[in-house]
This record gives structure tokens, C-alpha cells and sequence, in this order.
């Protein structure tokens, strides 16, 4: 081939694929996080469909998924009521009370008196004020058309509709569709070495979504019941921000951590120290007991290369490449020991 040697044209056309494949993957980027945030879903529901499989007469798991689906939609109503209710209202109480909050902040000369480090809450209130006065205008000018924008995106409709419906086939049709994976491989060796990969990724997979589910959920709690145990303003709404945001790992939880402190200083509660006293032991506490036991040993990436991935993944895909960044390093890093410390035999 052009004069090259045979294993020098080998490596050089395999270059070429993986280029190709990237390229291809980057293209369709948005399609892919659809089926990625399916499946994912699909191994949420995983263990309570095998359950009432397994309970119920026939061979087809369509009822069962049924009965899930029910529970689930049930469960979203009773949450979407309980606590759905409670973040509407003070969101939109806070929406509200935003112009009054800036303009007091603007007016305000002397600081808040405070009974421990009055310095720092000096300090931090100062450049808070700072902050506002020189961002406030285009602040409160934008965020009526990126609350328009958000609302009126027709891809997150399609996303809500379609991650159940995907999911569903996950769930029915999943067996199936890892023989028919299996299937590509020939036989021997090389479909062992699959099988085990396979496996592997989807115990990394399952740990590491229920993983989340459930940080997700102690977080709310936590983040819900100490803000309301000490009066600050706007808790429910607090907990149910900071929630979410632990689906991106390190940089999320920081960043719900600004979030509590700066919506609690604008709101003018004078206990700032405790609620950071509350965020680092929080901290600590999930990433040295919550996620080590959650997650076991599947994910084991040093934090200076996870904070690589989720810049990487935000600056390739927005927040969509930041959230898999993890499971994409690790799902990766499965591969690379399972060819390199178990190659196949003859080959390496």
C-alpha cells in the first residue's frame, strides 16, 4: 500500500477509522446523549422489572414493565405535589423578590453585623455587592428571554417524550440486543474477551447511575433539612437546585455550594458560616464514606483527570459531555485493562 509496510498500513488505516468514528460520534452528538440517557434510565428500573418478572406468570416482560411504569408516573405525581409545589412557589417568590434584594444591596453602606468572623462576611458581602451593581443590569435583562428560550425548545420536550419510550425497549428487549452485540463477534477468544468487557461495563453502568439516584436524593435531604433546621430562606428550592447539579461530578456540587451561599447572602440571612461549616462536612462525609460504599471500586479515576473529562465534556458537548464524562473515562478505562493486563491469547 504506497509502499508501506503491511503493519505500518495497518496501524495507519486504523488511525483512519477511529478518526472517522470520532467524527461520526461528534456529528451526532445530541442523538447519541438521547439513547445514553435512555439506557442509563433503563438500568434505574433494571432490578425492580427483573423482580416482578420473576413474580409474574408468562415469559413476556411487558407487565412488569407496565406495573413499573404505573408506579413510576404515580411517584412523579406525588413528588411533583409535595415538593414540585413548594419549589414553584419559592421560585417564583425569589423571582420576585430579586429587583428588591439588588436594590437593597446597592443601598446598603455599613455591613451586617455578625458574632463570628465579621471579616469575611465583610469581605464576601463587599464583592457580592460589586458583583451585582456591575451585572445586575444584564442580568435581569436576560434571564426573561433564556427562560423563554428554555421553555420554548421543542428538543426538551422530545427529550422527556422520548427517554421513557426508549427505555421501555431497553427494559423489554435488552437480552436481545446484547446477543445480537455478542453476535458481531466470531466466535473463541475474541468473544470471551467481549463478553467480559461487556459484563464489566454493564456493573459499572448499573453501580453508577442507582450511585447518583441515591447522592442525588441524600443531597436533597441533607441539603433541605439542615437550610430549613437553620431558617434560611428558600430551602426546598436550595435542596432541590443543589439535587441535580451532583449529577456532575466535582464541579457540580461546587458549584450548588455557590449557589446555596449566594442566594442565602442576597436574601440577607446573617448565618453564612454555618451554612459553609455544613457544606464542607457535607463534602466530606459523601466523598469519603456516601460514595466510596455506593460506587464500590467501579470508578476509579484520580480527581485531576476527572476534572480534565468534565471540562473536556463541557467544552465538546455542553453539559450533556460534562455529566458523561466519568462514565466515558471509566467505561474506557475498563477497556484498556481488560486488553492490556487479559489480552487475547497470541495476540499481544
Amino acid at each position: 500500500m504506497l509502499g508501506l509496510d503491511r503493519v505500518v498500513a495497518r496501524y495507519i488505516w486504523t488511525a483512519v477509522c477511529i478518526v472517522l468514528l470520532l467524527a461520526i460520534v461528534y456529528a451526532i452528538r445530541r442523538t447519541l446523549f438521547v439513547f445514553i440517557i435512555a439506557l442509563l434510565f433503563a438500568y434505574l428500573l433494571w432490578p425492580l422489572v427483573n423482580f416482578l418478572d420473576r413474580r409474574l406468570p408468562g415469559r413476556s416482560r411487558v407487565p412488569a414493565l407496565a406495573i413499573v411504569y404505573i408506579l413510576l408516573v404515580g411517584l412523579l405525581v406525588v413528588l411533583g405535589t409535595a415538593i414540585g409545589t413548594r419549589v414553584a412557589s419559592e421560585a417564583t417568590t425569589f423571582g420576585t423578590k430579586i429587583p428588591e434584594l439588588i436594590a437593597k444591596l446597592k443601598q446598603s453602606s455599613e455591613p451586617i453585623a455578625s458574632s463570628s468572623v465579621p471579616s469575611l462576611k465583610t469581605r464576601a458581602l463587599s464583592i457580592l455587592r460589586e458583583q451585582i451593581d456591575s451585572h445586575s443590569s444584564e442580568l435581569m435583562s436576560q434571564v426573561p428571554k433564556i427562560a423563554l428560550g428554555v421553555l420554548a425548545h421543542v428538543e426538551i420536550i422530545l427529550f422527556i417524550i422520548l427517554v421513557p419510550i426508549l427505555g421501555f425497549f431497553f427494559l423489554k428487549d435488552g437480552r436481545s440486543i446484547l446477543a445480537d452485540i455478542l453476535g458481531l463477534v466470531a466466535d473463541g477468544p475474541q468473544r470471551a474477551k467481549a463478553e467480559e468487557i461487556l459484563a464489566d461495563i454493564h456493573i459499572l453502568l448499573a453501580q453508577y447511575i442507582r450511585a447518583l439516584v441515591l447522592l442525588s436524593l441524600a443531597t436533597f435531604a441533607a441539603y433541605t433539612s439542615f437550610l430549613t433546621l437553620i431558617g434560611t430562606p428558600y430551602a426546598v428550592l436550595l435542596g432541590a437546585i443543589a439535587a441535580p447539579l451532583e449529577f456532575i461530578p466535582m464541579v457540580g456540587p461546587f458549584t450548588a455550594a455557590v449557589i446555596v451561599l449566594l442566594v442565602a447572602g442576597v436574601s440577607g440571612f446573617p448565618h453564612l458560616v454555618w451554612i459553609l461549616i455544613f457544606l464542607i462536612a457535607y463534602r466530606l462525609f459523601q466523598d469519603y464514606v456516601l460514595q466510596p460504599m455506593l460506587l464500590g471500586a467501579g470508578v476509579e479515576l484520580h480527581p485531576l483527570l476527572i476534572i480534565f473529562g468534565v471540562m473536556a465534556g463541557g467544552q465538546i458537548a455542553g453539559i450533556a459531555g460534562s455529566f458523561l464524562s466519568v462514565l466515558i473515562l471509566a467505561t474506557l478505562r475498563i477497556v484498556y485493562r481488560q486488553l492490556r493486563f487479559r489480552p487475547l491469547p497470541g495476540k499481544y
